[in-house]
C-alpha cells in the first residue's frame, strides 16, 4: 500500500460518488485513504433526496487530526457545500498542508440534476479553493459555471481550459464528456498550455454515477504515488473507462461503476 490520500468530500448513501467512491478508487489503486467528510446525502441512483451538512469547524477537526498524525502524500477535495465550509477547508489547507499537492473536483451538480454547491459560494470557490488547486478536474457544466462561457464544441473547451489555467491552479484536466459526439476529449493543461488531448471511446450507458468523484480520486492516488500530473490523469482515465464498462448495473436511474475492477500494470 502506497500514497496516502487525504480525501474531503461528501457522503453518498448509494455509494456510487463521493467518499464511497473515493475510498474504493484509492483502495484499488493501492493507496490509503483518509477522510474528512463535509456533508451527508441521501442519496440513490434516482438523485439526492436531502443533505445534512456537517459544521465547518468540524470538518475542520476531521482535517487537522489527519494530517497531525497519519499526514498525506495528496488531497483530494470534492463537495464543498457552502462558502463557510469552502474558506474552513481552504484555512486549514493552508495552515497545515504545506506542499502536499491538492486536486480539486469542483463539484457542483449531482448526476441526477441537484445542486451539490450553493450558488452564493461560487465565488468563494473561484477565489480560494481553485486558487490553490495543483490539479483541477472540471467537467464542462463546471468549466461553464466557473468561467462565465457556454461550452458547446471542443473548441470552445480549449478556451475554456486556458481560462480557468489562469485563476491560479498549475494544471487543468477538463473533461469533455457532456459534449456531443461518438468519442471522448478530455483536455490536459499544465501553465497554462495545453500538453495532451485524450481521446476515448463513448460507452453508451446509463451508469456512470460518480465518475467525476473517481477520476479525481484516482488522479489524487497518482500524485500521491509519485506519478507526474500527465501519468496520474492517463492512469485514472483508463481505470474509470474499464469500470464504466464493466458497472454492476445496479439501481433504477444513473448507477454506479464497478471500483472493483482488475488494475493492469500502468503503461502510460
Amino acid at each position: 500500500m502506497k500514497g496516502r490520500v487525504l480525501i474531503i468530500a461528501g457522503s453518498d448513501s448509494g455509494g456510487g460518488a463521493g467518499v464511497q467512491a473515493d475510498i474504493k478508487t484509492v483502495s484499488a489503486l493501492g493507496g490509503y485513504a483518509a477522510t474528512a467528510i463535509t456533508a451527508l446525502t441521501a442519496q440513490n441512483t434516482e438523485g439526492v433526496h436531502d443533505i445534512h451538512e456537517v459544521p465547518p469547524e468540524f470538518i475542520a477537526k476531521q482535517m487537522e487530526v489527519v494530517l497531525s498524525d497519519i499526514g498525506a502524500d495528496c488531497i483530494k477535495v470534492g463537495m464543498l457545500h457552502s462558502a463557510d465550509v469552502i474558506d474552513a477547508v481552504c484555512d486549514v489547507l493552508e495552515a497545515k498542508a504545506g506542499d502536499i499537492p491538492i486536486v480539486v473536483d469542483p463539484v457542483m451538480v449531482a448526476k441526477g440534476g441537484a445542486s451539490l454547491l450553493k450558488t452564493e459560494a461560487l465565488a468563494t470557490l473561484k477565489r480560494r479553493m481553485v486558487l490553490i488547486a495543483n490539479v483541477l478536474t472540471p467537467n464542462v457544466p463546471e468549466a461553464e459555471a466557473l468561467t462565465g462561457m457556454t461550452i458547446d464544441k471542443n473548441e470552445k473547451a480549449l478556451v475554456a481550459g486556458q481560462m480557468l489555467a489562469t485563476l491560479g491552479p498549475t494544471a487543468v484536466f477538463l473533461k469533455g464528456a457532456h459534449l456531443d459526439g461518438d468519442s471522448i476529449s478530455d483536455l490536459l493543461f499544465e501553465e497554462s498550455e495545453l500538453v495532451e488531448t485524450f481521446e476515448g471511446e463513448r460507452i453508451d450507458t446509463r451508469h456512470t454515477h460518480g465518475t467525476g468523484c473517481t477520476t479525481a480520486a484516482g488522479i489524487a492516488t497518482g500524485l500521491a504515488q509519485g506519478l507526474s500530473i500527465r501519468d496520474a490523469v492517463a492512469r485514472a482515465r483508463a481505470f474509470v473507462l474499464e469500470a464504466i464498462r464493466t458497472a454492476p448495473g445496479y439501481g433504477k436511474g444513473h448507477g454506479p461503476l464497478n471500483h472493483g475492477h482488475t488494475v493492469g500494470p500502468f503503461s502510460g
